[in-house]
């Protein structure tokens, strides 16, 4: 019986080392996730804006106003 219990009591510190890792290597893969979505979206407004100044609907100087409003607001979050 005592026996269990030592084993028992050993497996304690190695279960929560483990969980630890766990926990951390799952939050540098959504970090990771999340990251790429942003720049995915900064990238398709990108384009987006530079279509609508393709297509005559906004002037430059109004893409230029835009996009640099946007980078503000990233660099604040």
């Amino acid at each position: 019986m005592q026996t269990e219990l030592i084993q028992a009591q050993d497996l304690i510190p190695l279960v929560a080392i483990v969980g630890g890792i766990t926990v951390a290597i799952i939050a540098i893969i959504a970090k990771t996730i999340r990251a790429t979505a942003r720049t995915k979206e900064v990238e398709a407004t990108r384009r987006e804006i530079a279509a609508y100044v393709a297509e005559g609907s906004i002037t430059p100087a109004d893409a230029e106003r835009l996009l640099k409003a946007s980078s503000k607001t990233e660099s604040e979050c």
